[in-house]
């Protein structure tokens, strides 16, 4: 059987029916509205929730990041040199995307309060940071979720800040609600569903800074499939936060099914340039694990790339949590063979079936799909 085939049944057969109404929650009082001034913004990185059923809760992370833009050409001379010293000094500065550099140059704002209005709720999503994030755990009781009409997996909730009265402006976040069984997966995003060239860096920061996202061919499909089969989606990466937007657009505008968002701090006036290219593994880890470890019954497929640490890093995974991760399927950038000792070694005591490599994404038939079958 094809890789994509058994990836595609692999959901089909795993996908499971999700927890229903569950017993009521008292809610907490109604904090005040968001302390942010009118030149501060707030962006709100995609989170996941799960259904407590033994509470009738809805428990969930809030994560989002207070700043203030900033146009300062010094800084934006600052953040052109680093760059061009990165990349052989081939970089003018009309070639940069604004996109890209401009979550670069903006200023964090710390100590500042930021609440949100979430399914009839008003809540404290917590104060921002010295980096300006901000990371909570909250609990909703399911009867007073007011206008959530479903509770089956996969369901997004839309949130909002709650502004100043004065304050028409309007930030948006988004929940993904998870059911304690399912399939979930687990995707890398350069050079797995992103052309980035990540084996020669500079190419690597061109495709980042200076080009158009351009998504690996055929992986669109294959995720929209995946998404139709019943599969949530967890985009994971060594990509720095400041990339977020940008990101989000590309996925959006490609057609990649929503998920939700994991990627690494990353401070350039603390850093080199080149520690956006790094060593992914603690960033991963940090991510994955505690989404197998408040998920024991859901299923796990891992989707990465051989240019970087993937492999190592989904072996090691597969080793600790062999119940939980159903397949691995690496993109082989690096044009290996899967007898070679790179992945013998980071797939050792991984049966042989449960991790593929695969060099392009075959074309899957229509019909593939059908949960009949």
């Amino acid at each position: 059987m094809r890789p994509c085939h058994q990836l595609i049944r692999i959901v089909l057969i795993t996908v499971a029916s999700l927890a229903g109404p569950m017993s009521s929650q008292h809610a907490h009082s109604e904090p005040s509205p968001s302390s942010l001034k009118s030149d501060e913004q707030v962006v709100f990185y995609p989170t996941y929730g799960s259904w407590d059923k033994e509470h009738g809760a809805l428990r969930f992370q809030i994560h989002g990041k207070v700043f203030e833009p900033e146009h300062n050409s010094i800084k934006r001379r600052f953040v052109l040199a680093v760059l061009r010293s990165s990349v052989d000094g081939q970089l003018e500065s009309d070639q940069l995307r604004e996109d890209r550099v401009r979550h670069f140059l903006v200023d964090n704002e710390r100590g500042k309060l930021v609440t949100i209005a979430i399914a009839g709720q008003v809540i404290c999503a917590g104060t921002s940071g010295p980096n300006g994030h901000f990371l909570t755990e909250h609990a909703i009781a399911v009867s007073k979720m007011n206008g959530l009409e479903s509770r089956r997996d996969g369901n997004v909730i839309a949130f909002q800040a709650v502004l100043q009265e004065n304050d028409s402006r309007s930030f948006v976040g988004r929940l993904h609600c998870l059911a304690e069984s399912g399939v979930s997966v687990i995707s890398d995003i350069d050079d797995t569903i992103k052309d980035s060239c990540v084996t020669d860096k500079s190419e690597l920061l061109r495709n980042t800074f200076m080009r158009e996202f351009k998504p690996v061919a055929g992986m669109p499909k294959l995720y929209r499939q995946l998404a139709n089969s019943g599969a949530a989606f967890h985009y994971v990466s060594g990509s720095p936060w400041q990339l977020y937007q940008p990101l989000e657009e590309f996925l959006t505008q490609s057609g990649y099914p929503q998920g939700t968002m994991h990627l690494k701090h990353f401070r350039l006036k603390d850093s080199s340039v080149m520690d956006l290219v790094g060593s992914q593994q603690e960033t991963k880890l940090a991510a994955i694990v505690p989404l197998l470890e408040q998920f024991p019954l859901r299923r796990f497929i891992l989707i990465g790339d051989s240019g970087e640490q993937d492999p190592e890093i989904y072996g090691q995974l597969a080793r600790q949590y062999p119940k939980q991760v159903t397949a691995i399927y690496i993109r082989n950038v690096t044009r290996a063979a899967r007898e070679d000792s790179r992945f013998t070694s980071a797939f050792r005591d991984v049966m042989s079936d449960r991790w593929h490599l695969f060099n392009g994404v075959p074309e899957i038939a229509a019909d593939g799909l059908d949960a009949e079958r």
